[in-house]
């Protein structure tokens, strides 16, 4: 049974840090891409960043490179932000796609479209960046 556990949200002023985790268990496929999602209020669900569990590769959303890092032990990611501004401010989900490398690279797939097929999703976990 597949489960996705994500933590790490709050609240933090502008220019202040969060580090979100996620740990994906009960995965059968050989490899999986791990990734954050994240939601604001009357906005588009955006890409935020991903790692693939085949070859490290990782994706980074345009409005998010040189502030946030992800990194992996396993199956737990670790989404690493800093500099945080207040357009940051939303729910931020954690998601697995289950890799094929014979279909082609989610990487790629994220850097060129800004979104993926993701089957399976976490709870959420806000994120508020406020003076």
């Amino acid at each position: 049974q597949v489960q996705i556990v994500e933590s790490g949200g709050g609240l933090v002023q502008p220019g202040g840090s969060l580090r979100l985790s996620c740990t994906a268990s009960g995965f059968t496929a050989d490899y999986i891409a791990i990734g954050w999602f994240r939601q604001a209020p009357g906005k588009e669900r955006e890409g935020v960043s991903c790692i693939s569990g085949y070859d490290g590769d990782t994706y980074y959303a345009d409005s998010v490179k040189g502030r946030f890092t992800i990194s992996r032990r396993e199956n737990t990611v670790y989404l690493q932000m800093n500099n945080l501004k207040p357009e940051d401010t939303a729910v931020y989900y954690c998601a697995v796609h289950q890799e094929n490398p014979a279909f082609g690279s989610i990487i790629w797939s994220l850097r060129q479209y800004g979104t993926a097929d993701f089957g399976s999703w976490g709870q959420g976990t806000q994120v508020t960046v406020s003076s």
